[in-house]
């Protein structure tokens, strides 16, 4: 087993397994999914911005980045009157990523990611 696993609680006794599905439980709703795709596309967006991304009311998304913020996926910087946020890091985007992937499985022969591959080779 690598250091790096060893580190960071990668196994199945690990005490961040039950931190681990709190995370995946506030990622278990599409419109955080969208909020997180919508800014890992963007870096830094503002409330309007993203709610026009997502196409849900302000309001609604002001809820879900709050939940998100509470659970240290986004962070937050002022800008004059404006909250402007972003990803606190990599992670949630790449779990959102993984879990897209794993859904193109479901629904067709070949999911695109592996075309992209491909391609890429």
């Amino acid at each position: 087993m690598s250091i790096d696993k060893q580190l960071c609680g990668y196994r199945p006794d690990s005490s961040y397994v039950e931190l681990a599905v709190e995370v995946f439980g506030m990622l278990a709703d599409a419109t955080r999914v969208r909020i997180i795709l919508a800014l890992k596309d963007a870096e830094e967006m503002s409330v309007n911005s993203i709610a026009e991304a997502v196409d849900k009311s302000p309001a609604a998304v002001s809820q879900h980045l709050a939940k998100l913020r509470l659970a240290r996926i986004v962070a937050t910087r002022q800008e004059g009157q404006k909250v402007i946020y972003r990803l606190e890091n990599e992670h949630a985007s790449r779990l959102v990523a993984d879990a897209i992937f794993q859904a193109e499985h479901s629904v067709g022969d070949t999911p695109q990611h592996h075309h992209a591959e491909r391609i890429s080779e």
